[in-house]
């Protein structure tokens, strides 16, 4: 399988602004982690596993329907990538977000095995 580069990366935060769920999943390992920035623990809320990822991200677009992260620019060095890009959205209560971020990643077998 070849190694991801940065149009993978790109090709992946395209299929989160489209909330397309079965291709961020086809991009990611089956035994997966994704880390999201919120939450209680010190990678602030994990999802493990092809099933929690999208759970975890199907509800995540639930509560901001239109989340959408823009501007991004992605790198990939050997094993480890990186996208830093403008997440913008409104939760379902009306509160808006907007915050430059970045992303790191982990790859496996020419997929994500850790976001």
């Amino acid at each position: 399988m070849s190694q991801p580069d940065a149009k993978f990366l790109e090709a992946f935060a395209d299929a989160l602004n489209r909330h397309d769920i079965d291709a961020v999943m086809a991009m990611m390992t089956d035994d997966c982690e994704f880390h999201a920035v919120g939450g209680p623990e010190l990678l602030g809320k994990s999802f493990i596993g092809q099933e929690a990822v999208r759970a975890g991200l199907c509800a995540a677009w639930e509560n901001a329907p239109d989340a959408e992260w823009i501007d991004g620019v992605h790198q990939v060095i050997g094993d480890r990538g990186y996208s830093e890009s403008t997440y913008r959205g409104t939760t379902a209560d009306g509160m808006r977000s907007e915050a430059r971020m970045i992303d790191a990643f982990t790859f496996r077998d020419g997929k994500i095995a850790v976001k």
